[in-house]
């Protein structure tokens, strides 16, 4: 201790005996050292001045990058309500016991419980996980800030940090001004994928914020009890409040499409240890969601929300939406004042497939080629698929596609058994299977067709077991490997699959060539068309 205070003090009489020297070299130089004195110290304020400012521009700098992209919307500015989420009523239940927790937070705290802190929303794009969010924080009237998770990450190491920190601090002040706060953090796995897989660990200057943004994300989520205040820390630094710190509730939300590649230090209890799977509606759920937005628009009572669920098996709320406004879009361009279930038809082949664009040169040899492609493939489709039915069949080009034969299930379908993979097998092969029938040769578009037959042949043989081992590529280090060992009999079930085909078109031979008579006259068909068809062939038979 005395040794400390010994060098303390001769540091102090050091600096003494400097000032005393130089002052005593400017009291003997006369005027002429105190202007060279005062040049110096002139240089020294500039060099300051200098520093000084270049100090101030960093800042600014940082300010303006470091500022948080969020958009913050208090209690009642947003006005959704249970009743505008649609068509996934099992998640509102599980949504509304969080409503619950965070009207409760004082009461739920007071039995000895914690507030939740985070929720892992997962699922397709469209499928309403930020508006889920956006609805949960309007019905328990607290504020929600919405941010993108690439919105945090930055050029310069550390800012990244400093908008993840500036954007908890805020929460957590408005959440004890309303009780609680919802952040709802958009496609988090851009920030938070795992740190041993190599996606998180990019570092530097340049590193776009790597694992440092998703440690200060980690801190902030669960970070310690303390009081955040100036007045609270200077009281318990007095030793004048003893009461336990208290964190305010803040709840994280997190939205991914991806949830397998987040990091597992995200997922443990005490951050996002509650997922919410939010799934694309099944039928009574299309329903739901078309009976809202179908109320909003003038509509032509063909167009039902049961007819429109029925041919959006797979449809998101986000595409559903977006369809039902193209129909407007349609209808008003053609004069309407309704929108039928026609422009609602033509708005789907539009969002699936694209604008028409015709190829008014070509050649009616090649046309009658594309035809016979066409028709053979709907000819399989409506034979051999009973599960699906035939939406519509076209040999106008739409996008890069000559023509499409595409169909649409009658139902949700979850599983398919073996049978129905050969048939699918079929179908792609039925067009090569025309050629060679009924034109004579082979044509190059079916350059697709060929290999979804191999890698649903693959699947058949490799993956699921349906051949007559039960090797499964999976196994392997890829699938390119499973296919090439599976390669010799991937090509005899083609093979088999080619002749069974061969034999369903020579049998229907007017079938295919009425269907292709019929579409060079009108440029496409639709399913009823086709079926009509295949009545009347069968009913002169």
């Amino acid at each position: 201790m005395r040794k400390y205070r010994w060098i303390k003090w001769r540091k102090f009489l050091l600096w003494l005996a400097i000032f005393v020297l130089i002052g005593g070299v400017l009291w003997v130089g006369g005027p002429p050292a105190r202007e060279i004195a005062l040049g110096i110290l002139n240089i020294l304020l500039q060099l300051l001045f200098a520093v000084v400012f270049i100090i101030i521009q960093f800042v600014a700098l940082f300010w303006f990058l470091a500022r948080g992209r969020t958009y913050w919307i208090l209690p009642g500015e947003t006005g959704a309500t249970w009743d505008d989420y649609r068509g996934n009523p099992e998640i509102v239940e599980n949504a509304k016991r969080i409503v619950i927790l965070l009207k409760g937070v004082k009461e739920f705290k007071e039995m000895g419980g914690e507030a939740i802190r985070g929720l892992l929303l997962c699922g397709p794009p469209g499928t309403g996980k930020s508006y889920l969010a956006q609805v949960i924080a309007n019905e328990a009237q607290v504020p929600f800030a919405y941010a993108s998770a690439p919105s945090f990450q930055n050029m310069f190491f550390g800012v990244g940090n400093l908008k993840v920190m500036s954007l908890y601090k805020k929460a957590r002040k408005l959440a004890k001004v309303y009780g609680a706060c919802i952040i709802f953090i958009d496609e988090i796995d851009a920030i938070g994928m795992n740190r041993q897989a190599g996606a998180g660990g990019m570092g530097g200057m340049f590193g776009m914020g790597g694992a440092g943004l998703l440690n200060e994300l980690l801190l902030q989520m669960d970070p310690p009890n303390i009081d955040n205040s100036w007045f609270a820390k200077t009281l318990r630094s007095l030793g004048l409040r003893r009461t336990k710190a208290e964190r305010p509730a803040v709840l994280t939300i997190g939205a991914t499409n991806m949830p397998d590649v987040l990091d597992p230090a995200l997922l443990r209890p005490g951050r996002f240890d509650r997922k919410l799977w939010v799934d694309s509606p099944d039928y009574d759920g299309r329903v739901d969601v078309f009976h809202y937005y179908l109320e909003k628009v003038k509509r032509d009572p063909s167009l039902t929300p049961e007819r429109a669920a029925l041919d959006t098996v797979g449809y998101s709320p986000a595409q559903i939406k977006h369809i039902v406004n193209e129909s407007v879009v349609i209808a008003h361009q053609r004069g309407a004042q309704l929108s039928n279930y026609e422009d609602f038809r033509a708005a789907m082949e539009t969002y699936e497939w694209g604008l028409k664009q015709p190829l008014r040169s070509m050649s009616e040899d090649e046309k009658r080629n594309v035809a016979y492609h066409e028709a053979g493939h709907a000819v399989a489709q409506y034979l051999l698929k009973p599960h699906e039915r035939v939406w519509k069949v076209t040999i106008i080009r739409r996008g890069s596609a000559l023509g499409l034969a595409a169909t649409k299930p009658i139902h949700e379908r979850y599983n398919r058994s073996n049978s129905e993979i050969l048939a699918e097998i079929q179908v792609c092969l039925a067009a090569r299977a025309v050629e060679e029938e009924f034109l004579g040769k082979k044509l190059n578009g079916v350059t697709s067709d060929l290999r979804q037959a191999t890698e649903l042949a693959g699947a058949y043989l490799g993956l699921v077991g349906m051949g007559d081992e039960l090797f499964s590529w999976l196994a392997l280090d890829s699938r390119l490997d499973g296919l090439k060992a599976l390669r010799p009999k991937i090509n005899e079930l083609l093979n088999g699959q080619m002749i069974e085909v061969k034999n369903l078109v020579r049998e229907q031979a007017e079938f295919v060539h009425t269907i292709a008579d019929e579409l060079l006259k009108r440029g496409d068909l639709t399913g009823e068309e086709i079926e009509q068809i295949y009545n009347q062939l069968s009913h002169h038979n």
